[in-house]
């Protein structure tokens, strides 16, 4: 069989599949799994056209890299046959273990369990049934791979994946702050003493880069009627998740069941197997088969919430520079107990306040190096002569308060 193939993809036009080792990953079910996670998560309700999916991503990211190492062997660094293809994997399997709505599940599901964890538990995983041929991509992916810059390709603050989702993202959802000069940025790729490095005449590109991102955040990963639809979704499962426990019956998939019905640690996520394949086969359409069940069940919380999702019934939000009145929280959840007839307590499911936060750049933290024309070395923001750049390094906060729309 000819495993050497190639897929259409509406961003970048035709991708190759580079070798048997990488089609055949494609081809299991783990990574198969990544077609029905969306990228988004819940942000299909604001841009419709926002509905594309993890695998998408995963193959873009590989193209991206195809690209980049192209490059930096025509600048003369020796990159292997092994080590391409070892990068390859890295980076297609970065996201494999994303759970379903984005990082929403995160903290409603897995109790916190951070995705790129899982993607490391089912990297090795796919290591064993491949007899050991993933471990240089895992020392790669890992960072414990002798030349620093192919780890830096995969995870960094100029990393292929970042650079593969804002050019997604933006295309799918239409927003045109989020496009960036992605073959421009590969093309002034380098390295220099063993790290990744940008050439000094591609500054204007990581700016609009940096900026892109900044914008795409705001506009997109942190859009007000996203969060309060991604809010909704937690405040479900949490609720779906405290009936499962106290022994309501309650419909799931038996994938969902699981995770729904036991408290599972972080220790022991990772040392039984059953749990990683259990989450493996978890995706979005076991989520959402159950919350348009649950929009009919006894429970008036869960119920309600669940009709207010399938409906697109959000939460009036708002997002603010300080933390909101107490006295107003309270009001408002004795004004929805009233409504709905439940208790305080209960009336938290409804009315809550939440943080959120957008850096864009983090110097210090695997900085964006320039390579200057006369061989030294330049963090981003001291090269550019944007002023705004440095402002990109600080975290923004704001505090947003969720509240039903009929209060």
């Amino acid at each position: 069989m000819n495993k050497k193939k190639i897929i259409n993809d509406p961003v970048y036009g035709f991708i190759n599949i580079p070798s048997a080792l990488v089609f055949d990953l494609i081809a299991h079910p783990y990574f198969q799994r990544l077609r029905y996670i969306k990228q988004l998560g819940m942000t299909h309700l604001v841009y419709p056209g926002a509905l594309h999916t993890r695998f998408h991503h995963a193959l873009g990211a590989m193209h991206l890299m195809s690209l980049a190492l192209k490059v930096l062997r025509d600048k003369g660094h020796e990159v292997t046959n092994e080590e391409e293809e070892a990068a390859t994997i890295a980076i297609l399997l970065h996201d494999i273990g994303h759970g379903p709505f984005s990082h929403a599940l995160e903290y409603a599901l897995v109790n916190g369990i951070q995705h790129e964890d899982i993607s490391m538990a089912m990297m090795q995983a796919l290591n064993v049934q491949f007899d050991g041929k993933l471990s240089r991509a895992i020392n790669i992916f890992t960072g414990n791979y002798p030349k620093k810059f192919l780890h830096q390709l995969i995870s960094s603050q100029l990393d292929l994946d970042r650079m593969d989702y804002l050019n997604r993202d933006s295309f799918f959802t239409g927003v045109s702050e989020g496009v960036i000069s992605f073959d421009r940025i590969i093309k002034m790729f380098n390295v220099f003493e063993g790290e990744l490095v940008i050439e000094e005449k591609g500054i204007y590109s990581i700016e609009n880069f940096l900026i892109s991102r900044r914008l795409m955040y705001w506009q997109v990963y942190l859009h007000k009627t996203v969060i309060a639809a991604e809010q909704l979704l937690v405040k479900i499962l949490e609720r779906a998740r405290e009936l499962a426990l106290s022994g309501a019956e309650l419909f799931a998939t038996p994938a969902l069941s699981h995770f729904l019905q036991h408290n599972i640690s972080e220790q022991d996520f990772f040392q039984e197997p059953h749990h990683l394949q259990q989450f493996s086969n978890l995706d979005d359409q076991d989520i959402f088969t159950s919350i348009k069940v649950w929009a009919s069940h006894p429970d008036k919380i869960l119920s309600k919430l669940c009709g207010m999702l399938t409906e697109r019934n959000l939460y009036r939000i708002e997002i603010t520079n300080t933390a909101p009145d107490p006295e107003r929280i309270e009001l408002l959840k004795e004004n929805t107990a009233a409504v709905y007839h439940i208790n305080l307590e209960e009336a938290e499911y409804f009315v809550f306040t939440a943080v959120i936060m957008n850096r864009a750049y983090n110097a210090g933290a695997g900085n964006i190096n320039v390579l200057m024309k006369n061989n030294t070395i330049i963090d981003i923001a001291k090269a550019s002569d944007l002023s705004n750049l440095e402002s990109l390094d600080k975290t923004v906060r704001k505090y947003i308060l969720c509240y039903p729309r009929i209060i």
